[in-house]
């Protein structure tokens, strides 16, 4: 089984993520994030705001819609532009972005093709109740244009003074032509944006600066090798005049993982031609009045949840309650901060007594870590279990616990156990969790 087989069984086993629709036999490429995998995902959103938004004096949040006025995306170029270039098996029919594959089709083996077309990227709606082209609308197929259209609102509102940013995670939707790899490339996946908006004089010192953001952040999610890829004129996408793509060795091949943008005036002056409305920016100290430029770093959601899982799989030997024996154990090593949960309260048996003192502690964690409880199996298959969800941290009640008032805290990484009085549970656990 190769590694994206075992993350992908991992994930539906143990409640990480399912494929979507799968009582009606599914969705092409839809997946729905179970439990787990939908703590995991918080994390990375909760963590990156307070990183990028609450702990900056330069950054604002917003929560834009998803469905805008298509005249937005007439002007950011994307009604033209967003496209690939589309192929059709002449015997199957089957489709696929042109240059994706060899020579032969990978469904029927047959080897023509029609010439390539253009295909827009955009999923279509209507708004309202008459489906006709007056009430033609798009889901966004980025976040990007959200922040740019309200940048005149955030001015007024927020005050914030060059450099700035605007900050925002939310759905985005692309009608890709051959999605897959599990939740690597999806129809619908979620994105971290920043829009930063800088003089043009500055912009290769703030690219810099936010290239090295996104190096902390991937070396903080576990992430240990990464490459940056310049991308070549004529290669990079419309709005943009210098990309850098962060690229990692997934199971199929190297891909993009982030991108780092710079983006220009492009956006800013185009909404401002086509609106109608001054998008230029005042310097309070100087009186000088221009189009920012804008540098723009991207994370996506989806692709965090997928790298930070394979750089967490491992596969150890583990002694058995056997003495002298060993098994194979699955261990998430994910950072202690993207656990989805923190801490597992496990009594030794079922026994009444030894359940009520777990149930106590347990409530009490509650409160301040996200815990789970689990009194079914014998111990050992409870610490497995715990191991393959990466939670860091199993507290033990034995029957110890009803006379001495402790309990055995066992590492997740090291498999140590520590004898830790319950008064000071808390205060070893906080320390242990933050380091």
């Amino acid at each position: 089984m190769d590694m994206m087989d075992k993350i992908v069984s991992l994930c539906k086993r143990r409640g990480f993520i399912f494929p979507g629709s799968e009582i009606y036999g599914g969705l092409a490429n839809s997946w729905d994030y179970g439990p787990l995998g939908a703590e995991l995902k918080n994390n990375i959103k909760r963590e990156w705001w307070k990183r990028f938004v609450h702990q900056r004096t330069d950054m604002v949040g917003i929560d834009s819609a998803l469905i805008m006025n298509p005249k937005v995306w007439e002007a950011s170029g994307h009604l033209k532009e967003f496209s690939d270039p589309l192929i059709e098996c002449k015997k199957c029919h089957e489709r696929y972005r042109d240059g994706e594959i060899e020579k032969t089709c990978l469904k029927c083996g047959n080897s023509e093709f029609t010439k390539a077309k253009q295909f827009n990227l955009m999923f279509k709606t209507f708004l309202g109740p008459v489906e006709s082209e007056e009430n033609v609308v798009y889901f966004r197929p980025e976040t990007a244009q959200g922040m740019f259209v309200n940048f005149k609102n955030i001015l007024d509102t927020a005050r914030k003074h060059l450099p700035f940013g605007i900050a925002q995670i939310g759905k985005a939707f692309r009608n890709e032509i051959t999605p897959g790899n599990f939740i690597f490339r999806t129809r619908e996946f979620e994105q971290m944006e920043i829009e930063y908006f800088v003089k043009e004089s500055e912009w290769e010192k703030h690219f810099d600066k936010w290239l090295e953001e996104m190096r902390v952040w991937l070396r903080d999610l576990g992430v240990k090798k990464f490459y940056e890829n310049e991308i070549p004129d004529g290669e990079r996408a419309h709005y943009s005049k210098r990309t850098i793509d962060i690229e990692y060795d997934f199971p199929f091949g190297r891909e993009e993982l982030y991108g780092l943008a710079y983006r220009a005036d492009f956006d800013l002056k185009n909404h401002s031609e086509k609106s109608g409305e001054d998008l230029s920016y005042t310097d309070s100290k100087t009186g000088e009045k221009f189009i920012p430029h804008v540098i723009e770093p991207t994370w996506g959601v989806d692709r965090s949840v997928l790298v930070a899982m394979l750089e967490a799989y491992h596969e150890e030997d583990a002694p058995t309650a056997e003495k002298g024996e060993e098994e194979k154990r699955v261990v998430m090593k994910f950072p202690k901060w993207l656990s989805p949960v923190k801490v597992a309260v496990l009594p030794l048996s079922k026994k009444e007594n030894l359940s009520k003192k777990a149930q106590e502690i347990y409530q009490d964690l509650l409160k301040d870590f996200v815990c789970e409880y689990d009194e079914t199996q014998s111990i050992g298959k409870r610490y497995r279990r715990q191991d393959e969800i990466g939670t860091p941290y199993c507290i033990t009640v034995d029957f110890e616990s009803l006379e001495d008032n402790a309990v055995t805290v066992r590492d997740r990484d090291t498999m140590k156990q520590d004898r830790i009085k319950i008064e000071e549970l808390k205060g070893y656990l906080n320390n242990k969790l933050t380091i």
